[in-house]
């Protein structure tokens, strides 16, 4: 058994040997799998004597689950997730190795340190220290480390939701990334906590055409046709359109820098997101639906003109527009244009009220007195949309408190990526206190 480590000191320690674990997920199962972080989680676990299970959706795509009894068991229980999964990192682009797990300059460098095994570490780091101090939580806890949550969870939350719902059975909230971070508005220290994400849309444009001799008139041409389609979708700018969730942010952000807000005015969006700096890159994508086309796909020979040709596009779309938003891609992709899925989930908005946001913004307060907490929509996905479908009310918090020159947005599936030893020090103390009030 290791050594008994404060928690602090056992989150950071788990997130650099987290790191050092390769558990790249490329969306097609060429990876290496999240079974060896998998088992990882697991030793950590039952090294305190929980006795955690593991669920594997197929070969090497593993998932970890356990329930901790709380004090009061007539509550609904609440679920704390994390995934064990992390986007391919370029070992060559990186000044660190980014599987190293390295600390330098008081920072844990590596592909997860941020996106997500900074909080991976800080749950396991409070549960550890639950079951060796004997404290127990508020109520319940299903804690929950899931597979291919990069690629869309149907390996992992969806794929557990699906075939093990047994296991969420009486919890109505859950909690994990991307919120409870902080930035710096106006010299005030504020955290941002996740109410809401887009939806997600996926989607392969398919162009049919005559194949024939790259030397001869060819009028049909599918590489034209789809060429056409990506650039209409590419160029297209969707109206701004604020939600509850935005609009709120927005209120609050103007609030603390004293600058004009008017939801009917685009110019004060423009302003208040400006205003955030690095951070604009999350939030200005949520002020309107967006649509990026990302790969290409067509012929085998310089001088064949191919019968098919297909791009992949990205679409993220508001709480409540997927329909139209689909509808505007159909209409440019245009006539001869198939738009088929390759993945779609829906987008998500919860109140930002409530005993558990009462008790996320006290955790915060407990260690960081006086500092502001805002509402905020991520722009892409989690786990949360997976256990939506149980009915279970998600929320982002993963509680980091951030040095200001620091460009969070950027660490997230990015070069370099690393977090602050610090910070990560800082979101097991709210953590544990969360979990002992929730």
């Amino acid at each position: 058994m290791t050594e008994h480590l404060t928690p602090e000191a056992d989150a950071v320690r788990i997130c650099r040997e987290l790191i050092r674990i390769d558990s790249s997920n490329y969306g097609d199962d060429s990876g290496p799998g999240e079974r060896a972080a998998a088992e990882k989680v697991m030793e950590l676990l039952t090294e305190v004597g929980y006795d955690p299970t593991y669920l594997e959706s197929r070969p090497t795509r593993g998932s970890v689950l356990l329930r901790i009894p709380g004090l009061d068991r007539s509550r609904p229980a609440l679920v704390v997730h994390g995934h064990t999964d992390v986007v391919p990192a370029q070992a060559s682009d990186w000044k660190m190795d980014p599987f190293g797990g390295d600390e330098m300059d008081g920072m844990i460098w590596g592909r997860g340190a941020v996106d997500m095994k900074d909080m991976d570490a800080m749950i396991l780091a409070a549960v550890r220290d639950m079951k060796r101090s004997g404290w127990q939580p508020a109520r319940d806890l299903v804690v929950a480390f899931f597979a291919d949550e990069e690629a869309g969870g149907k390996m992992g939350a969806g794929w557990v939701v699906d075939n093990h719902p047994e296991w969420f059975e009486g919890a109505t909230e859950a909690i994990s990334e991307v919120g409870g971070f902080s930035i710096e508005l106006d010299g005030r220290r504020t955290y941002l906590l996740q109410t809401a994400e887009k939806g997600i849309a996926w989607l392969r444009l398919v162009a049919d055409g005559t194949a024939g001799h790259g030397s001869q008139v060819n009028t049909d041409n599918a590489v034209t046709r789809l060429a056409q389609a990506v650039a209409r979708i590419g160029e297209h700018r969707f109206e701004t359109s604020l939600g509850t969730t935005v609009t709120a942010f927005l209120t609050g952000v103007a609030d603390l820098t004293g600058k004009r807000f008017d939801p009917q005015d685009p110019s004060t969006v423009t302003d208040l997101v400006a205003a955030l700096g690095p951070m604009g890159k999350f939030v200005g994508s949520t002020t309107a639906n967006y649509a990026n086309p990302t790969q290409l796909d067509a012929g085998y020979k310089a001088n064949v003109v191919p019968g098919q040709a297909s791009a992949a596009v990205d679409v993220r779309f508001l709480p409540g527009q997927e329909e139209q938003v689909m509808a505007t891609i159909r209409e440019l992709a245009g006539e001869g244009v198939r738009v088929e899925d390759i993945h779609r989930d829906i987008a998500l908005e919860v109140p930002f009220e409530g005993d558990l946001v009462d008790a996320m913004v006290a955790s915060l307060d407990a260690e960081d007195p006086g500092a502001a907490v805002l509402p905020y929509m991520l722009s892409g996905g989690t786990d949360n949309k997976s256990l939506a479908r149980l009915g279970i009310t998600g929320y982002g918090f993963a509680p980091l408190r951030l040095p200001p020159e620091l460009d969070f947005a950027g660490m997230f599936h990015g070069v370099d990526e690393r977090v602050p030893v610090e910070s990560v020090e800082f979101g097991v103390r709210v953590l544990r206190r969360f979990l002992q009030t929730c």
